[in-house]
């Protein structure tokens, strides 16, 4: 049988509101009579339900995270960075993978606002017309993390897709490099058509190198597509001398499709990443790659939205963090 309130306060001879109180770390209460409390808690093995005190307060200290592939280390390392921050202000995670299936995404936020979550966590590639309209609706706040709304509707953290992409591509042309390609996920995406394209384009255009559509390869993120995109690459008549990938399961698949192919890397070919996860580590050589701070995006998008859902003043709503580069053996130093 499930100890309940008033089995505690029965045993301790004291109000259910003073277990609650105590239970909920009310300060009014005296030291003698919080610590029998506690103490019967434990003989009795209380557990507070959660679900009675979210409908007490209207507030069930539960938020919702969507992500998109939940084998994605990309993901992962935002998640640990939302979990790390909810932990702290005492926050439960409910994580739901929507397989990168648009009618699923849609079904996952409906079925966590019906938990009645007090917030959400966006982790998405496409944000739909659909989806758009399901977060107006909803009665919980939203926030995106790695995910980008160019209309500014959602509050949403991120780095500076456009001058991440230009730096990473004017550093190919500053090598020397001349038929630079850029291999990403869908173009239907936001973030790869308006910004991550157009900083590969103004690039291109600061160093005087023409634009050519035949080294622009649309593709899935995982390592099978890279083997794909460069075989592709690699039928041009004038072959890349460089790559610009927009994630690392796929960059790896471009740099072994290549040296399978016996390209010299960086001689020949150099290769450079977007996220900076362990991955960029495991490869030979190691693979150089734009810096996000992922774990840092996951966790700043965890603070602004305790605040979204507590109410408190916010001065930002669109949090652009800094990035970097790292340079490993895949490019010239």
């Amino acid at each position: 049988m499930n100890v309940t309130i008033y089995d505690v306060a029965r045993e301790a001879n004291v109000s259910m509101a003073t277990v609650s109180r105590v239970v909920n770390g009310n300060p009014n209460v005296k030291p003698v009579t919080r610590k029998k409390v506690l103490d019967v808690i434990n003989q009795l093995g209380y557990r507070p339900n959660a679900v009675a005190r979210g409908l007490a307060s209207k507030r069930t200290t539960t938020v919702g995270v969507i992500i998109p592939d939940i084998s994605n280390v990309f993901y992962a390392e935002l998640a640990r960075g939302i979990e790390d921050i909810a932990t702290m202000y005492k926050y439960n995670i409910i994580l739901s993978s929507s397989d990168e299936n648009e009618d699923k995404e849609l079904q996952v936020l409906n079925t966590l606002l019906g938990k009645q979550v007090d917030g959400i966590i966006y982790m998405g590639e496409k944000i739909t017309d659909q989806l758009q309209e399901e977060f107006d609706r909803s009665p919980a706040p939203v926030v995106l993390a790695g995910a980008v709304d160019l209309e500014n509707k959602l509050a949403s953290v991120n780095i500076d897709y456009l001058e991440a992409t230009k730096s990473a591509v004017k550093r190919f042309a500053d090598n020397g490099r001349k038929r630079i390609a850029f291999v990403s996920g869908s173009l239907e995406e936001p973030v790869n058509r308006e910004l991550k394209l157009e900083g590969y384009k103004q690039a291109l255009k600061e160093a005087g190198l023409s634009f050519d559509e035949s080294l622009i390869v649309e593709s899935d993120y995982n390592y099978d597509a890279g083997v794909k995109a460069w075989q592709e690459l690699s039928k041009l008549a004038q072959k890349p001398d460089a790559v610009i990938a927009s994630e690392d399961e796929l960059a790896i698949g471009i740099l072994n499709a290549a040296l399978d192919e016996g390209v010299n890397v960086p001689e020949e070919l150099e290769v450079m990443t977007s996220n900076n996860t362990k991955l960029t580590l495991m490869s030979r050589p190691q693979l150089s790659t734009i810096v996000q701070p992922l774990y840092d995006i996951g966790a700043v998008a965890m603070r602004l939205l305790t605040k979204l859902m507590t109410n408190e003043e916010v001065d930002e709503r669109t949090v652009i963090l800094p990035h970097s580069e790292k340079l490993r053996g895949s490019t010239k130093q």
